[in-house]
């Protein structure tokens, strides 16, 4: 390059600095848009809550949030709440699992009968198949009352999402031994699931499995299938497939019954689709596990815009560190930083969790 288009070139980018301001620029390979935000500490966890996942918000304003602990398991699994004034307060402990001793709770969402349901994904503690369960929290003045397992059989329960009488998992596995990797969606209605006698899910062919969809990856760090789930205003539901960072939208006719699935939203910036959440505006928020960052979709135009992404990092000071689970509430994105070691990213301290300030 000649020096006179190098002093025009530098010129450019110092006037582009003063007026953005230093600390809103980002060189990062793939950066679009506006200024990538930079996301700060909202917790550095003790040892004993070392794995944050799954988050709900409640209409009261509580996050509720899934402490899967799968990166210590001698600390037991629990449920905890980030009140309005961002304090964590225990709700409950999970019951362990009879064969492995553990609780691995992920995702968790608020029924239309006032209860909390939670996956319990074996997979954490365990290699053998079907070990995966459904936890019923039942809630009685906003005090625990009781937990109870009210679906088995699961190989990976991951996601959950209810809506009207029914509560929708998403099942990542449905056979490890298959290539292309298939997973999906159960939905149980709420009547059916009892203490007594858990519903036992099966796999494919089960009647409780709406949805099916394949991983197609060759990359083992991505044979995950079907993982974060959110319910549009108009009830479309919104599926991830976390291998090829994709977003499935599944639609429904007036009895119920799948009426179309296809694929929504694929890469754009995305390298996986973990978590997600849907705001009020109809917008997807999503945990990119893989390139620890965080994008919005907008579901009227499938728009992407990536809000934060950092490297590899080990959480200090905020940074994003395998984040698994978003949630937005008052403007400020909540991120639950798993830290799991897989692919690219190791476990290690510090645990965190991480806000972005959206204003």
């Amino acid at each position: 390059m000649k020096k006179r288009n190098v002093l025009s070139y530098l010129s450019i980018s110092l006037v582009w600095v003063a007026t953005v301001g230093l600390g809103a620029c980002s060189f990062i390979p793939g950066f679009k848009g506006p200024a990538l935000k930079t996301p700060r500490l909202l917790f550095d966890l003790p040892e004993k809550y070392n794995a944050p996942d799954g988050m709900c918000l409640t209409p009261d304003g509580t996050i509720y949030l899934s402490m899967t602990n799968a990166n210590l398991k001698e600390y037991p699994a629990k449920i905890l709440k980030i009140t309005q004034d961002d304090k964590l307060v225990e709700l409950c402990d999970l019951p362990a699992h009879p064969e492995t001793g553990v609780a691995c709770p992920l995702g968790i969402s608020l029924g239309a009968d006032g209860n909390f349901y939670v996956a319990d994904n074996q997979s954490f503690a365990t290699a053998e198949p079907n070990k995966a369960r459904l936890f019923r929290i039942n809630m009685q003045d906003g005090q625990v009352t009781g937990v109870d397992v009210v679906a088995v059989g699961f190989n990976m329960s991951n996601a959950v999402a209810c809506r009207g009488d029914f509560v929708y998992v998403t099942e990542t596995n449905l056979d490890v031994t298959k290539k292309p990797l298939p997973s999906g969606v159960y939905r149980f209605s709420m009547e059916e699931l009892r203490a007594d006698t858990p519903v036992k899910v099966t796999g494919i062919g089960d009647p409780h499995l709406i949805v099916q969809m394949e991983t197609v990856t060759e990359d083992p760090a991505l044979q995950v299938g079907a993982n974060g789930m959110a319910f549009d205003s108009k009830g479309n539901m919104y599926v991830c497939n976390f291998g090829e960072a994709s977003i499935i939208k599944v639609t429904f006719d007036s009895q119920g019954n799948v009426a179309t699935q296809r694929e929504f939203v694929r890469g754009k910036g995305m390298l996986s689709t973990d978590g997600i959440f849907m705001d009020a505006n109809d917008v997807i928020w999503v945990a990119d596990f893989i390139d620890n960052a965080v994008h919005s979709v907008d579901t009227k135009t499938g728009k992407v815009t990536t809000i934060a992404r950092n490297g590899q990092t080990d959480g200090t000071d905020g940074l994003l560190d395998a984040p698994s689970e978003v949630c937005v509430r008052d403007g400020v994105v909540y991120v639950s930083n798993i830290d799991l070691t897989h692919g690219p990213n190791v476990n290690d301290r510090p645990y965190t969790m991480s806000a972005i300030d959206l204003n």
